[in-house]
C-alpha cells in the first residue's frame, strides 16, 4: 500500500548553496530531524557556504517559510516538527491520539494519529512519547520511537466531589480535561494531589491518587504547584550535598588581596544570596582624564564547582535558580548559595573580578581579570542606597556613604551618558511583587518600585558583562553568549498592522534598531491611553533571548558583544564564561578545556530551554498569588484593561495589580459582536459597541481560583459594557454593518 512505502530520500545534489525551495524540500522529505549541519552535509557544503546557507536560513525564518522546534531542528513554518515530544490526549475506538507537548504553531495544537508497533493498546491517556512524524493527507501521524519516562506523567490537580463521584480538578487552568479518580488512597476532597493516568474503556479519562501534596490554599503551597508541574528539582542528592559540604571547607588559596576597597553590595532588601559587588573610584591616570575605575566582584563559583563534578552535574540539570514570592529554589546547594559563595558583609570570600577603566564617555577603555579575596564592606538594600543618596543620613553608614556610594554615583554618571548614546530598548514595563508576612499569606501585590539604585546596579552589571565577552574574545576563546537577535519580519509586519490601528506609521523597509521602537513610545508620550499596550506589544514583536556560542549580538541592550557573567550563583551560563576566563588567563583550577566548549551550543540550547521553564513557573506562580489576593472580592467591581481579545470573548487584567482573566463573548449582549483582527477587537453590528486591546473599563469578579490562578469577569449588572465614559466604545470610522468572510468570525450572542 502507498500509505505504508517509506519516503524516499531526495537524491544528493551539486554542490553549491540551496534555493530556499530545495531546503524546503529537503526538509519536508526527509524522516528525521533536519538542523542546519544535516543541511549542510546533505548539499555538500564548506567554508563559506555554510555561513551563506545560515543566511539563508535566517531569511527563510524571517519570512516565515520555516521555524526552529525543540533541539533547533527546523521544519515548515507552523507545521509539525519531524521528531517531537508528544502527550497522548484520546484512546477513542482503539485509535490513540496525540498532541504536540510544545507548540508554537498558528492556532490550536494539531492531532496526530499514533501507530503503534507490536502490541496495540499499549498508550494510555497522557502518556508522552518521543515520536517520528510525517504528513497523511490533510493530517499527520506518528510513529512511536521511544516511551518516556513515567515520572514525568502524573498528574496535579484538586480532590472534587460531585454526588457520589470524585473528580480531579486540574491545577492548570488551560488545561480542560477533567479526570474521573478511581481510588482516592488517603486523599480527601479539596486536597491538593498527584495523580497517576489509568487506562480504561471507559470514555471519561481516570486516575489514581499517587500522593497527597496538602491543603492548596496553605500558604507556601502556591509555588509547590509550580515545582511539581514542571518538573522542577528542588531536593539535591545526598552525594551533591556532601560534595557542597567538602569544597565549602577549602582554602581560598593564592589571590589578589583586594579586602582593602570599600566593595559594596546592592541587592533586593529581600535578597537570598549576594552573588556581586561593586566598588568605583576617579581614575587619576594622565591618560584616563575625566574617567574612572571600577571593580565589579562576583563570587567565585567555579573555584567550588569544577566541571565534571557531582555539583556540575546537577548546576546543569537545573540550569538555573528558580524565585517564587515565598522561597528560591537554588542551582547549588545552601552551602554554596547562601554560604561560602554569597558576599556577605565583612567575611572573606573568594571573587572573581573584573578590573574596568572607563573613559569620561563611559565606554570601556580597558580592563582586566583576576580571582581575588574581598572583604565585602556592607549589604545594602536598593531602598537604603537610594535614600542615602537622596540625603537620608540614617539608612546607611555616613562613612560608606562617602567612601563607596558617592563615587559609584559619580562613575554612574558617566556609565549613563553611555547607555544613552547607544540608545538600547527602553520597554519600562512594570513588575509585580508578592509580599507575604512571616507565615506565608499574602499582604499585598503591588508593582515593584524601579530606583536609579537598580539602575546604576544593571549598569554596573553590563559592563563587567560587555568585559567579559571582549576579554574571552580577545583571546580567542570561546564564548557563551548572551543573544537577543533581531526581530523577524513576521513579527515586524504584525507590529505594523497593529500600530496602523493607532494611526501610527512603521515602516518595514527601515533599518530596525532599538531606538525605532524607542521612537514610537516617544511619540505617543508617557500619557497615552495605551502606552501600557503599545509596549507590551513592541515586547511581543521580539526574539526571545537565549544562551548560544554564536557571536549575533544583544539587540535589545544595542550591544555586540555580550555573555552573562554576573550571577553564577543562581545562571549556569555565567559559571560557563567564569570557567573559560579562568583557563584565558590562567587563572587556577576550574577552568574549561576546549574540547568542553565544544559542546556549547547543545548546552546553550538546554539552558535557555530551562530558563523559559523557570519563567513561565515563576509567572503562573505569582498569578496564582493574585488569584487568591482577589478572591474575597469576588461579585465587586475592578478596574480593568483588555488584554487580548478572540472570536469566543476579550482577556482583561487587574490594573495596578495584574492577574488575566476571561470575559466570555456570550456575556457581552443580545447583538452579534464581528472579531475584527487587524483592530483587535469585537465589534458590535448594531451598536457598532467596541472591545479592543487596550481599553480601561470596569468589569465584574466573578470567580479567582487561586489554584489554577484563574480569573473570570462579567460586566457590570445591567449593562453591556457599563458607563459609556469606562465601556465599548464606538468605532472611529464610524462604518456600520460588516458581512461576508468577515461575518464567520463572529458569534451569535443570547
Amino acid at each position: 500500500m502507498a500509505n505504508n512505502q517509506k519516503t524516499k530520500k531526495p537524491r544528493r545534489p551539486t554542490p553549491g548553496v540551496p534555493s530556499k525551495q530545495q531546503i524546503l524540500d529537503f526538509i519536508e522529505q526527509s524522516d528525521d530531524a533536519v538542523g542546519k549541519r544535516e543541511i549542510a552535509k546533505h548539499f555538500r557544503l564548506k567554508g563559506q557556504d555554510k555561513i551563506a546557507l545560515k543566511a539563508v536560513l535566517k531569511d527563510m525564518a524571517d519570512e516565515g517559510l520555516i521555524d526552529h522546534s525543540p533541539g533547533r531542528a527546523f521544519h515548515k513554518m507552523g507545521g509539525v516538527p519531524r521528531v517531537t515530544v508528544l502527550r497522548v490526549v484520546s484512546t477513542e475506538d482503539g485509535e490513540v491520539w496525540a498532541e504536540p507537548e510544545q507548540w508554537q504553531g498558528e492556532g490550536a495544537k494539531p492531532r496526530l494519529r499514533v501507530i503503534e508497533r507490536g502490541r496495540r493498546s499499549a498508550l494510555g491517556v497522557n502518556d508522552r512519547l518521543l515520536a517520528r512524524t510525517e504528513e497523511r493527507g490533510k493530517g499527520h501521524v506518528a510513529h512511536v520511537m521511544k516511551k518516556l519516562a513515567r515520572s514525568a506523567e502524573m498528574l496535579m490537580g484538586v480532590v472534587r466531589k460531585e454526588g457520589s463521584r470524585f473528580f480531579l480538578a486540574p491545577i492548570d487552568k488551560k488545561q480542560r480535561t477533567v479526570f474521573g479518580l478511581t481510588d482516592l488512597g488517603e486523599a480527601e476532597v479539596g486536597d491538593l494531589v498527584l495523580a497517576e493516568p489509568v487506562r480504561s474503556g471507559r470514555k471519561m479519562p481516570t486516575a489514581r491518587v499517587d500522593a497527597v501534596l496538602g491543603d492548596p490554599f496553605a500558604p507556601k503551597s502556591f509555588s509547590m504547584i509550580a515545582i511539581h508541574k514542571y518538573g522542577i528539582r528542588n531536593r539535591f542528592p545526598d552525594e551533591v550535598v556532601a560534595e557542597a559540604e567538602k569544597v565549602a571547607k577549602w582554602d581560598l588559596g593564592e589571590r589578589e588581596d583586594l579586602t582593602h576597597l570599600p566593595i559594596v553590595a546592592i541587592d533586593p532588601e529581600d535578597a537570598r544570596d549576594h552573588d556581586d559587588a561593586i566598588w568605583a573610584e576617579a581614575d587619576d591616570a594622565k591618560d584616563n582624564p575625566g574617567g574612572y575605575k571600577a571593580v565589579v566582584a562576583i563570587a567565585d563559583v567555579s573555584f567550588y564547582v569544577r566541571p565534571g563534578s557531582d555539583l556540575d552535574r546537577e548546576a546543569l540539570k537545573r540550569g538555573n535558580s528558580v524565585y517564587f514570592p515565598d522561597r528560591v529554589v537554588p542551582m547549588l546547594p545552601e552551602e554554596l548559595s547562601a554560604g561560602i559563595c554569597s558576599l556577605k558583609e565583612g567575611v572573606d570570600r573568594a571573587a572573581m573580578v573584573a578590573h574596568i577603566r572607563v573613559d569620561s564617555g563611559g565606554n570601556i577603555k580597558d580592563f582586566r581579570f583576576s580571582r581575588a579575596k574581598v572583604r565585602i564592606a556592607a549589604n545594602i538594600a536598593y531602598e537604603n542606597a537610594q535614600a542615602a543618596i537622596d540625603g537620608e543620613k540614617d539608612r546607611v553608614d555616613p562613612d560608606i556613604v562617602k567612601c563607596a556610594l558617592e563615587p559609584l554615583w559619580q562613575c554612574w554618571k558617566v556609565l549613563l551618558q553611555a547607555r544613552e548614546a547607544r540608545e538600547p530598548l527602553d520597554l519600562d514595563l512594570p513588575e509585580r511583587r508578592v509580599q507575604l508576612d512571616e507565615k506565608g499569606r499574602i499582604m499585598s501585590v503591588a508593582p515593584r518600585e524601579r530606583l536609579d539604585a537598580h539602575r546604576l546596579v544593571e549598569d554596573y552589571m553590563i559592563l563587567a558583562n560587555v568585559a567579559a565577552a571582549k576579554a574571552l574574545e580577545k583571546k580567542k576563546r570561546p564564548v557563551m553568549y548572551r543573544i537577543h537577535e533581531t526581530p523577524g519580519r513576521e513579527k515586524l509586519v504584525t507590529l505594523k498592522d497593529y500600530l496602523a490601528t493607532f494611526d501610527l506609521p512603521f515602516a518595514l523597509g527601515q533599518v530596525v534598531l532599538p531606538k525605532t521602537f524607542n521612537a514610537i513610545l516617544e511619540k505617543i508620550g508617557p500619557d497615552h491611553d495605551n502606552r501600557i499596550e503599545i509596549t507590551e506589544q513592541i515586547l511581543r514583536s521580539q526574539m526571545q533571548a537565549r544562551y548560544g556560542p554564536e557571536p549575533l549580538g544583544h539587540f535589545g541592550l544595542a550591544l555586540g558583544s555580550y555573555a552573562h557573567f554576573t550571577s553564577p550563583i543562581r545562571r549556569y551560563a555565567d559559571l560557563l564564561v567564569h570557567r573559560t576566563l579562568t583557563a584565558a588567563y590562567d587563572l587556577g583550577p576550574g577552568g574549561i578545556s576546549l574540547k568542553e566548549a565544544e559542546d556549547f551550543a547543545r548546552v546553550g540550547e538546554v539552558i535557555s530551554s530551562l530558563e523559559r521553564r523557570a519563567m513561565e513557573a515563576e509567572r503562573e506562580t505569582v498569578d496564582r498569588y493574585v488569584a487568591a489576593y482577589l478572591s474575597d472580592q469576588v461579585g465587586q467591581l475592578v478596574e480593568a484593561r483588555i488584554t487580548g481579545v478572540q472570536p469566543f470573548g476579550f482577556f482583561a487584567t487587574v490594573t495596578d495589580l495584574g492577574g488575566d482573566g476571561l470575559v466570555l463573548a456570550k456575556t457581552l449582549g443580545r447583538e452579534y459582536f464581528r472579531y475584527d483582527e487587524k483592530r483587535q477587537a469585537l465589534i458590535g453590528e448594531k451598536s457598532q459597541d467596541e472591545y479592543r486591546s487596550g481599553m480601561r473599563l470596569k468589569l465584574k469578579l466573578v470567580e479567582a481560583d487561586p489554584v489554577s490562578g484563574a480569573l473570570r469577569f462579567e460586566l457590570p449588572e445591567g449593562s453591556y459594557g457599563g458607563d459609556r465614559n469606562d465601556g465599548p466604545r464606538r468605532r472611529r470610522d464610524g462604518k456600520g454593518k460588516s458581512g461576508g468572510k468577515n461575518r464567520q468570525k463572529g458569534r451569535k450572542r443570547g
